[in-house]
């Protein structure tokens, strides 16, 4: 599409959704001289704040609605993440000849530094910063953005040079991708997610797949070995072009993985090769909840290895990284109950992973928008593990029909009550987890809403 920013003068250009990638493209657009266009179907009072970060930029907009007749006048038309890419509109301006594209795609192009891709359903955000953590340490500088609420679009805006580029990478981005080409591509884990856009698994699948699209023989590839629909992708002819390194927490696979490269655990120690060597780290010491921790430790140490990280400071990364916000975060104990805040976990796969890193006498509160998601995976871990099960929001009634005769269960009207509600039946040495298995749309604006909202309600417990 375009080899230099200097191309971007007097382009005709419409940027398509005004949340915090439509107004860092405005930003990037504007400097470089292209006639920018922003449109949106919120109404301009909605979107007072956003406008207001834009100020007297050189800038038309179109609020309230899309004009096709705007789309079809374009050079480029670039869509914001969450804006699905088949609507009727965008089908028409393509008919049109006009040429559609995504920010990660659009932004990749002028970036010159190495970028590592970090994919999965769940575990981006903590592999990506624990990446981060650990080349800082080594005194490597780096940039971490993408899918966690920061565009690729604000590393070019902020004029930094990193020695590496950290990007998550969601379904979402990756469907207008065609030309994205990581040096590195780091894949979780694949799990059912997102089913309220995508009209089968397989479609977020073959979403997902996409960011090997375009892999090599310079491409390296660090995959979960634990992870069969993972495995499956690492048989695609797109990935084999490149290394691969897996990671795997099943002692069993040791001799196979330490023989092609990648990370194994077995006990309290982590076993890396890279290169001729075998190295150790020491897990005993880490802050962080739950198995699949581990899982995002062994992504970070490989992908960090291969842009200099020491092993000193990977250690002390690995001893002193307590997680991130509402991601099985301990909240506090109040009368012998401990608090977990997991509002980060919106599909199923992840609800299953919090559970796990507990042993029973759970309190779990779950519910929230309606994603169409399957709850039964979870009957034999609620049944093991959950002894009241607090529901709320739009998906209440559906988690009920599949979980609710698996445990003592309750059906809440607003989110305040079912905290308290959890909080009435527990015990001294139970813990009331939230973590809800759906997005937070509708209630709030977004996870960390919800989470935060969550904590202020348990910091007034007596």
């Amino acid at each position: 599409m375009f080899t230099d920013v200097s191309e971007l003068k007097d382009k005709k250009i419409l940027v398509v959704g005004l949340a915090k990638t439509g107004v860092s493209l405005a930003h990037f657009l504007t400097k470089h001289g292209a006639q920018v266009t922003v449109t949106d179907h919120k109404s301009k009072p909605e979107l007072a704040a956003q406008l207001e970060q834009l100020g007297d930029l050189p800038i038309k907009y179109e609020l309230g609605g899309h004009s096709p007749k705007t789309f079809i006048q374009q050079d480029l038309v670039i869509l914001s993440p969450g804006i699905p890419p088949h609507l009727k509109i965008f089908e028409y301006a393509r008919s049109q000849g006009t040429k559609i594209t995504g920010e990660l795609e659009f932004a990749s192009q002028f970036v010159k530094e190495p970028v590592v891709a970090i994919t999965g359903t769940n575990g981006k955000t903590t592999a990506a910063r624990l990446m981060e953590a650990m080349l800082k340490e080594s005194g490597v500088e780096c940039w971490v953005g993408g899918s966690n609420g920061t565009p690729l679009t604000d590393y070019l805006r902020s004029e930094q040079k990193a020695k590496v580029v950290i990007v998550e990478v969601s379904s979402y981005m990756l469907e207008t991708c065609e030309t994205f080409n990581p040096m590195n591509i780091v894949f979780m884990n694949l799990a059912e997610n997102h089913l309220e856009r995508y009209r089968s698994m397989e479609d977020y699948v073959n979403a997902k797949r996409r960011i090997f699209r375009n892999t090599n023989q310079a491409t390296t590839s660090i995959l979960n070995a634990d992870d069969n629909a993972v495995v499956e992708l690492a048989r695609d002819p797109a990935v084999q072009r490149g290394r691969i390194f897996y990671c795997s927490r099943k002692p069993a696979l040791e001799p196979q993985i330490m023989n092609i490269g990648g990370a194994v655990t077995i006990g309290k120690e982590i076993r890396v090769r890279t290169g001729p060597e075998i190295e150790y780290f020491d897990i005993s010491k880490m802050k962080m909840l739950g198995k699949h921790s581990i899982d995002n430790i062994m992504a970070a140490i490989l992908a960090a290895r291969e842009y200099g990280a020491t092993h000193d400071a990977i250690q002390r990364t690995i001893d002193t990284f307590t997680g991130l916000p509402h991601r099985l975060e301990y909240v506090r104990k109040v009368g012998g109950v401990l608090f977990y805040n997991d509002s980060k976990a919106t599909n199923v796969h992840a609800v299953i992973r919090a559970l796990d890193a507990f042993d029973d006498n759970i309190i779990l509160i779950a519910g929230g928008k309606d994603a169409n998601l399957s709850f039964e995976a979870l009957r034999n871990v609620v049944k093991r593990k959950v002894k009241s099960l607090i529901l709320v929001g739009e998906a209440k009634e559906r988690i009920n029909r599949d979980l609710g005769d698996f445990s003592e269960t309750f059906l809440i009207g607003t989110f305040e009550e079912a905290v308290l509600i959890a909080f009435q039946k527990s015990r001294i040495g139970d813990v009331v987890l939230l973590s809800p298995g759906c997005p937070s749309f509708d209630m709030f604006d977004n996870y960390e809403e919800r989470g935060g909202y969550y904590k202020e309600i348990i910091r007034k417990f007596k």
